[in-house]
């Protein structure tokens, strides 16, 4: 069995209770909603320390595959990147990463842990999974119960039964999410909050998920062993995978099997699943008011109390009003009453219906080779800024529909059209016809950027015939 435990990082999920901020193509585990890094990207420095863990498995989709990548590299860390195939809940996710693990290491210890949750105290947290690992090699799936700080309704609860260890005890029940007042006697008869974090022996992980789930076992498990590589990612095979039962891993294993324990706990947890859970989180002022971005003076309250803004670019000011989010972003503005998450789930559910582009990308999109946004559009034109990163490129591709003007504006552009390449400098512009193969690269040291301008009977992203993609999209 290894020394170390392995980090198993579940970086999958939507966080739809986070929009406008958060969507389908950018949630919420990617965005940097405290300070200069994700979520994700501090819980990866959670885990981090060699002395107690080991290299992390992150299991995501295809979808995010890049992002993931990229924030790992802006904070020098290394892990191997699970693709699954089809989202099939946290059930199969964390069996195959147990099973990769196994694979990997022998029978380590594992600890799972969600990407978007916030945990304050990072050494109280490491001194937990330095506690539960003990446990676990005895053969327990420790599950983390937050002591709660409130009666909160948007948590589900763990009821602890009697002690088997230090700071351990059975699990008598889980309980789903309460109303208030459920949730006001949970709290006072000890109930604990279920973090949905715990710690386990792979093979046992994988023994109990086999006895409970035998058709999904032997689907991940085949999956896994069938997995390919593909750009330094590890692929879940497609065909396996998808014959694994969409389950929570609570209702697929902890709340079946008789090895799951609980182990008390309390460093500043939160799942961060809604406007009202980062305005806890933030940094208020006398009158609890909260503002992403307001150290830039694009956030004022006046006579304003217990709210939350976020903008991305434009003034926002609150005014004679009280618990109140308001979040800007370039395309949609969301004003909502603060302690609402449920009706939020509700209004992204109509969205997705109405007007569904908002609720899955951001007018900035982000590509593995760097990003567009539209800036304007019209009948028959479209106005796009592209910033290609160093090295980049995107793919030789042409258009049945439209032609593109290219203009630099900073950097320099390597253009391939048809057989000739050319070197566009700042201030430069190059005309790319309908029809033509054509490519851009950055060859520089700094960040390339142009504006684009689309002309043409189509302009949708789906008119896009890739002939050759270093990320394999062709």
């Amino acid at each position: 069995m290894a020394k170390s435990i392995v980090p198993l990082i579940m970086c999958g999920g939507a966080g739809t209770r986070l929009w406008p901020a958060s969507r389908e193509g950018r949630p919420k585990q990617f965005l940097q909603l405290f300070g200069s890094q994700s979520t994700f990207q501090d819980t990866i420095r959670r885990v981090s320390d060699p002395a107690l863990f080991g290299r992390p498995i992150i299991v995501t989709n295809s979808q995010y595959r890049f992002l993931v990548a990229e924030q790992l590299a802006a904070i020098a860390a290394e892990a191997d990147i699970l693709l699954e195939p089809v989202r099939r809940d946290s059930g199969p996710a964390v069996a195959a990463g147990a099973a990769f693990a196994a694979k990997r290491d022998g029978d380590p210890l594992v600890v799972a842990l969600a990407a978007d949750h916030v945990i304050a105290d990072a050494a109280a947290f490491a001194k937990v999974c330095g506690t539960a690992a003990a446990a676990g090699a005895a053969d327990r799936i420790v599950t983390f119960g937050v002591r709660p700080t409130r009666p909160a309704t948007e948590y589900g609860y763990i009821r602890a039964g009697a002690p088997i260890g230090p700071d351990l005890f059975a699990v008598d029940q889980f309980v789903e999410k309460p109303d208030a007042t459920t949730a006001a006697r949970y709290v006072k008869d000890g109930y604990l909050w279920n973090s949905g974090n715990f710690l386990f022996r792979s093979g046992l992980l994988l023994d109990e998920y086999r006895a409970f789930e035998p058709q999904s076992g032997a689907a991940v498990a085949s999956a896994v062993e069938k997995s390919g590589k593909d750009l330094g990612f590890v692929t879940l095979d497609t065909e396996s995978f998808a014959r694994a039962t969409a389950k929570s891993v609570d209702y697929a294993v902890m709340e079946r099997t008789n090895r799951a324990a609980v182990m008390p706990v309390a460093y500043g947890w939160s799942d961060v699943g809604s406007w009202q859970a980062v305005w806890e989180l933030s940094d208020r002022d006398a009158q609890g008011n909260a503002g992403r971005n307001s150290s830039a003076g694009n956030v004022v309250f006046v006579d304003s109390r217990g709210s939350y803004v976020a903008s991305s670019k434009q003034l926002v000011a609150l005014f004679g009003v009280d618990n109140l989010v308001v979040v800007a972003t370039d395309d949609a503005v969301l004003v909502a009453k603060r302690e609402d998450g449920d009706g939020l789930r509700r209004l992204v559910q109509i969205l997705q219906d109405k007007a569904p582009k908002v609720t899955e990308e951001h007018l900035k999109v982000h590509r593995p080779w760097g990003s567009y946004q539209s800036i304007d559009e019209g009948a028959r034109f479209q106005v796009k800024r592209i910033v290609v990163k160093q090295g980049g490129r995107l793919s030789l591709q042409l258009h049945h529909h439209r032609a593109e003007h290219w203009v630099v504006v900073r950097g320099t552009a390597r253009v391939t059209i048809g057989e000739e390449i050319k070197i566009v400098h700042e201030n430069e512009s190059v005309f790319i016809p309908i029809g033509a193969r054509h490519r851009l690269e950055n060859p520089g040291k700094i960040d390339l950027e142009l504006i684009e301008v689309q002309t043409g009977s189509y302009l949708g992203e789906d008119d896009i015939i890739r002939i050759e993609d270093d990320y394999r999209r062709s």
